[in-house]
């Protein structure tokens, strides 16, 4: 896979985008396209997303969202708000599929972070997908999120985490803090999206792991309740990162999802 980069306009700046495209050549095959966690990149997810392409015959789009990866670091004065998932679905996604000029609907898969955008993209634009999978997506705010991700600004500044998400961005700061510091803003306690998630009409695959350390099974619960079309995958012995957790369960569950859901091919 080679590694390419679009370009858009977002926050009154140019942006570059990191992404790489798997089996392009499947050229009638469904487009999975990869949204990462709060942490992830393209690097991130090694190779999870070749492996599930592999297994179903299809095509992938991996990208990283601007501040992670090798895609543009946040500028030094920028600072997230509440509202960063859903610039992040409204905004940057649409802009990113115009740049590369995507011209079909394609099946979202978003793990954490990722799998809120997706969300929202879905809500927003319920005619622009044929359907998403979420892994451990938010929906609302928690407590035991809340008290995870302060742990995680302990272990950056006291240990070697720094150095180790340096593998996978060009800036681990820009990553780290824009992420950190919005989970952890006071404000961000009342972030809710539960109620848009109702506008989404394609189907839902939602998964999480029994053992996750971010949040509760409630999560994915309470998309069902809202959803209806929701498909529910509950994983035991597993935490926040079922693809790494549970890669055989996840992308059997993934794959039997979208053949279920995939329009026949002329």
């Amino acid at each position: 896979m080679t590694t390419e980069f679009a370009s858009i306009r977002w926050r009154e700046r140019d942006v570059r985008i990191e992404f790489v495209r798997i089996a392009p050549e499947r050229t009638n095959a469904p487009l999975v396209v990869f949204l990462h966690e709060g942490l992830g990149s393209v690097a991130m997810w090694k190779d999870f997303p070749e492996q599930l392409c592999d297994a179903g015959g299809y095509r992938g789009l991996v990208f990283s969202r601007p501040a992670y990866g090798q895609s543009t670091p946040r500028a030094e004065d920028e600072r997230w708000d509440v509202d960063f998932m859903h610039r992040q679905a409204h905004e940057v996604l649409p802009a990113f599929f115009h740049a590369i000029d995507l011209q079909e609907k394609p099946w979202l898969f978003g793990h954490s972070d990722g799998g809120s955008i997706s969300l929202l993209y879905a809500a927003r634009f319920p005619h622009a997908v044929a359907g998403i999978v979420v892994v451990a997506p938010h929906i609302f705010v928690e407590d035991v999120t809340v008290a995870n991700i302060e742990e995680a600004r302990k272990a950056y500044q006291t240990t070697d985490l720094p150095q180790r998400l340096g593998k996978y961005h060009d800036s681990a700061d820009s990553a780290f803090w824009g992420w950190n510091r919005i989970w952890l803003h006071p404000p961000f306690r009342q972030w809710n999206i539960e109620a848009e998630v109702d506008a989404i009409r394609c189907p839902v695959l939602a998964m999480q792991g029994v053992d996750d350390e971010y949040g509760t099974l409630e999560q994915i619960r309470g998309i069902a309740r809202r959803v209806p079309q929701t498909q529910l995958v509950e994983i035991r012995d597993c935490g926040h990162s079922p693809h790494r957790d549970q890669p055989e369960n996840v992308i059997v569950a993934t794959l039997n999802f979208i053949e279920r859901n995939r329009s026949p091919q002329p």
